[in-house]
C-alpha cells in the first residue's frame, strides 16, 4: 500500500486524529437482512431486538480507546443503547433532536493487539445509524474495511500442470467444513469454466457447473454473438440450465441438492475435443445417496478445440453482507487424466486471493488438515494470514480414479 494515499472507502489509516468508520460497512448479525444498508443513509430500518450491529477491525496499539456512535432520531425520541467491546459493556441513553447527533459511550481499555468487535445492539431499535468514531492511542494505524460490500476475501488454489500436458479429466474431493450463507465451495475450475457447490439460502444448496462463452464481454449475454456462445448439449435429471453474465458470460447449470456439511463431496470434469475449433466440456457428480456418478451438464464450447488448462479450485464469499463469518472448505485427492489415459495425482497448490484479500480482509489462508488434504478459509476475522503466492505440498494419497466406476470418459488420443 503507499503511504499516506487516501481514496474513498479504501484502507483508513489514522496519525491520532479519530477514527471514523461508516455504519454501511459494519455486519448484522444474526439476520443480515434484518435492516437496510446504504452508502447514503448507513443503516436504517433497524427494529429487531435480536439484531446487533457489529463492526470488526484490527487494533494495533493498546490503551484507553473513546468510543461514539453517530446516528439520528426524531425529535425528543428517546433511544437506549448498549455497546460490547470483548467482555466490557457500556449502556446509554439518547434523546433525538431531528438531526445527525453523537452517542457518547466514554473510554474502554484496549489490552491486546489484533482484532476486534464493537457490538451495537439495543432493547427497542430505531432511528438511523451513522457512523463508529474511534479515538486514542488504539485507533492509530487500525485495520478496518471501508468499501460498502462486505464479503470477505475470495481464495483460490492453483494447480501447476505443465501447458504441454494434454488434460481430458480433472477430479477432485471436496468437504465443505463451515457454512455461511452465499457460499461457493468451487472443486474444479479450468480456464473455460468452474464446477462446485453453493449455499444458497437456509434451505436451498445447489450442485453448479457453468462455462464461459468466448469472446471478451463481461456483463451481458445479449451482446454475445452466436458464433461465441457455448451451447447445451445435455444435463441431467432435474437439472436448470441457462444463461450467465457479469462475471464474463456463458452458459449455466444446477442441481438443488442438499448436500451434507462435513460430507466429501466428488467432482469429475471431462473436455473432448470434437474438431480443432470446438470442445465439449462435462461435469459430473457423484451422487452421495445414488451412489453413482450423474451427469449435471455437458456445453460445447467455440473457438477452443482444446483440452483442459489453468486449473484450480476456490471458496467464494458471493453476497457483500456476510462477510464477517468464517468460511472453511477442505481439497483432496486431485487427479488428472492426459489424453493419453494416464492417470496422474496432483500433490502441489498456490495459495491466492483477490483484491479484496489484497488490503481490504487480510483473514484469508491456505493449509494441509491433518487428513492430507489442501484447506482454504477465509473470513471471521482469525488472527494472522498466508502469503499470497505460497506453494503446499500434501503427501500422495495414491487413490487413484482409474479404480473407481467413473463415467464414460473421453477416448484416448491416438
Amino acid at each position: 500500500m503507499k503511504a499516506l494515499i487516501f481514496l474513498p472507502f479504501l484502507l483508513q489509516i489514522t496519525l491520532g486524529k479519530p477514527l471514523n468508520i461508516p455504519a454501511f460497512t459494519a455486519y448484522l448479525d444474526p439476520d443480515p437482512n434484518g435492516a437496510q444498508v446504504s452508502k447514503d443513509d448507513g443503516i436504517t430500518d433497524w427494529n429487531t431486538a435480536t439484531n446487533k450491529i457489529k463492526w470488526s477491525g484490527q487494533l494495533k496499539n493498546t490503551g484507553d480507546l473513546s468510543i461514539q456512535v453517530r446516528l439520528t432520531l426524531k425529535k425528543n425520541e428517546p433511544l437506549e443503547l448498549h455497546l460490547k467491546l470483548g467482555d466490557q459493556f457500556k449502556r446509554l441513553t439518547v434523546t433525538g433532536t431531528g438531526a445527525s447527533m453523537l452517542a457518547d459511550f466514554g473510554e474502554l481499555l484496549v489490552t491486546r493487539n489484533g482484532y476486534h468487535t464493537f457490538i451495537l445492539s439495543s432493547p427497542a431499535p430505531s432511528g438511523k445509524i451513522e457512523e463508529l468514531t474511534l479515538d486514542g492511542p488504539p485507533a492509530k494505524d487500525a485495520h478496518f474495511n471501508f468499501k460498502p460490500r462486505r464479503n470477505s476475501a475470495s481464495v483460490h488454489l492453483s494447480y501447476p500442470i505443465k501447458r504441454e500436458e494434454e488434460i481430458s479429466a480433472f477430479y477432485c474431493e471436496l468437504t465443505g467444513i463451515e457454512e455461511p450463507l452465499w457460499t461457493y465451495y468451487m472443486a474444479c475450475g479450468w480456464h473455460r469454466g468452474y464446477f462446485g457447490m453453493q449455499i444458497n439460502s437456509p434451505t436451498e444448496r445447489r450442485i453448479i457447473f457453468s462455462v464461459w462463452d468466448s469472446g471478451g464481454e463481461a456483463v451481458d449475454r445479449n451482446k454475445v454473438g452466436q458464433e461465441d456462445r457455448v451451447t447445451l448439449i445435455a444435463k441431467g435429471e432435474s437439472v436448470n440450465s441457462g444463461s450467465f453474465g457479469n462475471e464474463g458470460t456463458g452458459g449455466h447449470s444446477h442441481l438443488k441438492y442438499q448436500w451434507e456439511t462435513g460430507v466429501k463431496q466428488r467432482f469429475l470434469v471431462t473436455a473432448e475435443p470434437v474438431d480443432s475449433t470446438h470442445t465439449i466440456f462435462a461435469g459430473y457428480y457423484f451422487h452421495p445417496e445414488k451412489k453413482t456418478w450423474i451427469l449435471i451438464s455437458s456445453w460445447k464450447a467455440p473457438k477452443e478445440g482444446k483440452r483442459l488448462r489453468g486449473l484450480y479450485s476456490f471458496s467464494e464469499n458471493f453476497a457483500g453482507k456476510n462477510g464477517n463469518l468464517l468460511r472453511k472448505a477442505s481439497y483432496g485427492n486431485q487427479w488428472v487424466r492426459t489424453s493419453a489415459g494416464e492417470w496422474k495425482e496432483i500433490t502441489t497448490a498456490k495459495f491466492s486471493h483477490d483484491e479484496t484479500g489484497k488490503a481490504d480482509r487480510l483473514d484469508r489462508f491456505m493449509g494441509l488438515t491433518k487428513k492430507n488434504e489442501f484447506f482454504l478459509s477465509q473470513g471471521g476475522f482469525v488472527e494472522g494470514f498466508t502469503k499470497f503466492g505460497t506453494l503446499f505440498e500434501r503427501k500422495p494419497s495414491k487413490r487413484s480414479p482409474k479404480d473407481m466406476n467413473l463415467p464414460p470418459l473421453p477416448p484416448i488420443k491416438k
